[in-house]
């Protein structure tokens, strides 16, 4: 998982924020102290043998994006360009262009697919003792199990 966790946020990186936002700052594991906006893998569930002899795994992945309160107003509208299912910010397109073309694995063969299926937990979080606004998106990820 460390490796396609590392992918996940790999892929993230391609996300263009508005002009005078800068960079998505991205992590393929949850970071000590964080600089916003941050995306970052999280913790993760796992399925085993959901077909016989190892033939499928399958995971859920949760992933944080925390953006900076500066702003409340500002850094909400940020926080809606990135969750929303299209556009140059968009998580969600961004990552999902690492599953490939039809018939390839995804993320580079260290998955069979993966689908980013929904966004949850719109809140204030506390990371180190400092407030952001943010959200979870959660990845499905299915793969052989005997690999």
């Amino acid at each position: 998982m460390a490796a396609v966790r590392e992918a996940i946020a790999e892929a993230a990186r391609a996300v263009v924020l508005p002009a005078g936002i800068g960079k998505l700052t991205c992590h393929g594991s949850t970071p000590d102290s964080i600089t916003a906006p941050c995306f970052f893998t999280a913790e993760y569930s796992l399925e085993f043998d959901k077909v016989m002899g190892r033939g499928l795994d399958e995971a859920e992945l949760t992933c944080r994006v925390l953006v900076g309160r500066n702003d409340d107003i500002t850094a909400q509208r940020i926080l809606d360009a990135l969750l929303s299912g299209s556009g140059p910010a968009s998580l969600k397109a961004v990552i999902e262009v690492a599953r490939g073309a039809p018939g390839e694995a995804a993320l580079g063969g260290l998955c069979d697919d993966f689908h980013v299926t929904r966004v949850q937990g719109y809140r204030w979080y506390e990371h180190q003792g400092t407030q952001y606004v943010g959200a979870e998106l959660i990845i499905r990820i299915i793969g052989d199990g005997r690999s």
